[in-house]
């Protein structure tokens, strides 16, 4: 979309933008169904008066902000000109993206077109990508990086996002098989508790890899490569005594392995192999008194070369919206009130792993 002259002048002090979409795109694309994504920008810019007349777009208001909408409906032009449609999440997202850029606290150079249109893995119709700029860093990291760590809160894509590097890693043959593991440990239940067998007890927690897997592949092929050992997924326990070359491996709420899993997991890796790390340490499930082996190998690891720690936020949650803003009202009650995860310190949260690092 190209700044076009006006022969309207806006009043002192306003600056004034006008933008023409290229006739192969709809409006609707650009606006949204109903102008949808005319009222997120709206409501992201209040000050600013913006007008749509046929294929003509204007903006009024103060230089900054008519700056801004003018970069923002260029990085969408850019985003619909892929064939990848716009959502009123993805105007958001580019709108705080901006706002980082502008105020100095986003501290790269990539734009929210280029957030939005890296293509990771595309299966059965749809096709996964990074949604926020720490994403998109958390991916390239598992590019460049043979041990990658990605922690952040419930909902910002850590491990969804590390199983489809994997699945594309096994599809692209950079890795002979995928290694999905976890350790079985969760809030209140124990496994000697729980009815069936060993792999009935376990199923259970090692169900949400499952999942992913069926959402990246064709799920009729998934028992296949489980039986070929092309993907395996075990708890942690199983890793012990093993040297796993040729695999990218992924341990998932690593914030519940003790130090020694920890160190036990970490040098299981073999040749040609690549490891990704993701946890949530708001949320150890930890017995009374054990230390989170995640927590404390931010200490041990941080700087080492070829190690790298991405660490995700709230305004990193791809789920609902109000799941952010969860995350951030436990934080911020945690800071008002002393506590961590909402629970006194001296309380059961400290018998549920939280004593430090």
């Amino acid at each position: 979309m190209t700044q076009t002259p006006t022969a309207h002048t806006p009043a002192q002090g306003k600056a004034r933008a006008q933008f023409t979409v290229p006739a192969q795109h709809p409006m609707v694309t650009v606006l949204g169904s109903g102008d949808s994504l005319l009222r997120v920008i709206e409501t992201a810019f209040p000050a600013a008066d913006i007008h749509v007349r046929g294929n003509e777009v204007s903006a009024v208001g103060d230089p900054r902000e008519v700056a801004m909408i003018q970069r923002l409906f260029d990085e969408m032009m850019l985003v619909l000109r892929t064939g990848q449609p716009m959502t009123e999440d993805a105007v958001e997202r580019s709108i705080a993206m901006l706002r980082a850029s502008e105020n100095g606290t986003s501290d790269g150079q990539e734009t929210p077109a280029e957030v939005l249109t890296q293509n990771i893995l595309s299966s059965r119709g749809r096709t996964i990508r990074p949604k926020t700029l720490n994403q998109k860093r958390y991916v390239d990291a598992i590019d460049k990086h043979t041990i990658v760590f990605g922690i952040g809160p419930a909902g910002t894509g850590k491990t969804y996002l590390a199983m489809a590097k994997a699945v594309q890693a096994l599809q692209s043959k950079q890795v002979n098989r995928i290694i999905l593991t976890r350790p079985a440990v969760e809030a209140g239940e124990r496994l000697g508790f729980l009815p069936g067998t060993l792999y009935e007890k376990i199923d259970p927690y090692l169900r949400p890899l499952y999942d992913a897997l069926h959402d990246m592949l064709d799920p009729d092929s998934i028992p296949r490569l489980m039986a070929a050992g092309t993907i395996e997924v075990a708890p942690l326990a199983y890793m012990r005594g093993r040297t796993l070359n040729d695999a990218f491996i992924i341990l998932d709420e690593a914030q519940n392995t003790s130090p020694e899993q920890m160190k036990m997991f970490l040098t299981r890796l073999g040749f040609d192999s690549k490891i990704v790390i993701t946890g949530d340490v708001t949320q150890v499930d930890l017995p009374g008194g054990t230390k989170s082996g995640l927590r404390q190998v931010q200490d041990i690891l941080e700087g080492l070369e070829d190690v790298h720690f991405s660490r995700l936020s709230s305004q990193d949650v791809v789920r609902h919206k109000l799941v952010g803003r969860i995350v951030d009202a436990y934080e911020m009650y945690d800071s008002t009130h002393g506590t961590e995860n909402g629970t006194h310190k001296g309380g059961r949260g400290r018998q549920s792993g939280h004593k430090g690092k």
